[in-house]
């Protein structure tokens, strides 16, 4: 049986889709069902139920709000990562848990990879870079997987933000100062699996190929819905944004996809299949 936490969030419910595709038996849970930041409610959800994998795809993701709200931020993405390592080791469990390319400070200018060593910008890549040291120390035969940007049709998105400005705006304006690469949830699922299938513990980087700046992305989703409207380039600092941002966080995902011995799609592919979706 696997259990999946953060199961009403993009990739929770993408991997819920895969796993109903494959009749694989799981539990979807979310934070009513399950309070991840409890380890005893975890210890007592988990018992006799036969759990043989732990995905964790609950986080905190306002980046911004975590500023203000560090302690809530690292009781999601650093101590209940950790918490759900222990009772994956416990019960005898795979695990694997999330993170982002948050974790770097983007001077490097060129493709990070897993060896690249983190330095993050803000309370959120703070909090998820502590998360993967965590996990590691309790329970080293574990799946941590970096990834950015992320999009799919649960919940909101970069995508559907930018559909829905263009639905009353006949001129927008987005930041080109930030590259990195748009990941569609239903690949991160996806290519999640086979990964979890080998069995090959340890981190890995995640992420659709090819790279674009946010700009890139929103004149790429605009022109496939056949927005008539004035697109402009947009700085990072002409936004009140709390939260300091890298430049440039593209991540290498070569590792996993030799382990898997499959390529990722580049993320035009997965906004195409996501905007097929959203018809």
């Amino acid at each position: 049986m696997i259990l999946i936490t953060g199961a009403k969030g993009q990739l929770g419910y993408d991997f819920q889709r895969l796993f109903d595709e494959l009749k694989e038996e799981y539990i979807a849970t979310d934070v009513d069902d399950l309070d991840i930041t409890n380890i005893e409610k975890v210890r007592e959800f988990v018992k006799d139920k036969n759990i043989t994998l732990i995905i964790n795809c609950a986080a905190y993701n306002n980046v911004d709000k975590a500023e203000d709200e560090e302690e809530l931020c690292k009781k999601l993405n650093t101590y209940a990562p950790r918490d759900l390592a222990i009772v994956a080791k416990e019960i005898g469990a795979d695990y694997i848990t999330y993170s982002t390319d948050f974790v770097f400070d983007g001077e490097k200018k060129a493709l990070y990879t897993e060896e690249d060593i983190p330095n993050p910008l803000s309370v959120y890549g703070k909090s998820k870079y502590e998360g993967e040291k965590e996990v590691f120390k309790v329970k080293p035969e574990s799946f941590v997987v970096r990834t950015s940007w992320v999009f799919g049709i649960a919940n909101n998105n970069f995508n559907k933000q930018v559909i829905n400005w263009s639905k009353s705006k006949d001129e927008l304006s987005i930041v080109d100062d930030q590259i990195s690469s748009p990941t569609y949830s239903k690949d991160l699922a996806y290519y999640s699996w086979e990964l979890i299938k080998t069995k090959k513990y340890g981190l890995y980087h995640l992420s659709n190929d090819g790279e674009a700046s946010k700009y890139d992305q929103g004149k790429y989703v605009l022109g496939k819905i056949g927005w008539q409207g004035k697109l402009n380039r947009a700085k990072t600092k002409d936004f009140n944004l709390k939260a300091k941002r890298a430049e440039y966080t593209k991540l290498d995902s070569s590792k996993l996809e030799k382990v898997i011995g499959k390529k990722i799609p580049s993320w035009e592919n997965g906004i195409d299949r996501f905007l097929e979706e959203m018809e």
